[in-house]
């Protein structure tokens, strides 16, 4: 079981299917980009939570340690989203961070910072990422539209081995003695 195959059960319910493996052609295009987003969403959430000095200090943005921590750990949360089944919502909160981001970003090309242009490189980054992002929900988003059309899945018992299978156990394990 490969790293990425763990961490995507990591925010599954108990009761939810676990991801066994992924053959290659289960994942499009938008699959791959978001596994990779969400991959560099939690190593920048992590650098972030680990170094928020060497960023504030880079940046010329000293006392705003505190935010940075909180934008990391936003980052690790939206990366984990993103590897789950919850792309989608991991991939927006992405969204929504690279703009809070943007705003955080604009402050530091104030004047007075001798750093500006450190700040103005990271903007670049952040935007050229944010797009990424927009690309990525979008397609996610366009793949698992439903359209307004409902799922019927009337040959489906919701047992994985079928109905009969499931009373076989019930009865061998003595389950099933109630007789109506």
């Amino acid at each position: 079981m490969t790293l990425a195959t763990k961490a995507s059960n990591i925010v599954r319910f108990p009761g939810d299917p676990k991801v066994i493996r992924s053959g290659p052609s289960s994942m499009a295009a938008s699959d791959r980009l978001a596994k990779a987003l969400g991959w560099f969403s939690i190593g920048l959430g992590l650098t972030e939570l680990l170094m928020p000095h060497a960023i504030t200090r880079a940046l010329g943005m000293r006392g705003q340690e505190d935010l940075v921590r909180a934008y990391g750990a936003r980052e690790v949360g939206a990366g984990i989203l993103t590897l789950s089944t919850e792309k989608q919502v991991g991939l927006w909160s992405r969204v929504a961070g690279d703009a809070l981001d943007v705003m955080t970003l604009m402050r530091g090309l104030r004047p007075d910072n001798r750093k500006r242009d450190n700040v103005a490189v990271a903007l670049a980054m952040v935007i050229g990422v944010t797009l990424l992002d927009l690309v990525a929900a979008q397609g996610m988003s366009t793949r698992h539209a439903r359209n307004g059309e409902r799922r019927l899945y009337p040959e489906r018992s919701g047992f994985p081995k079928g109905i009969r299978a499931a009373k076989g156990a019930a009865t061998a394990s003595g389950a099933a003695r109630v007789r109506p």
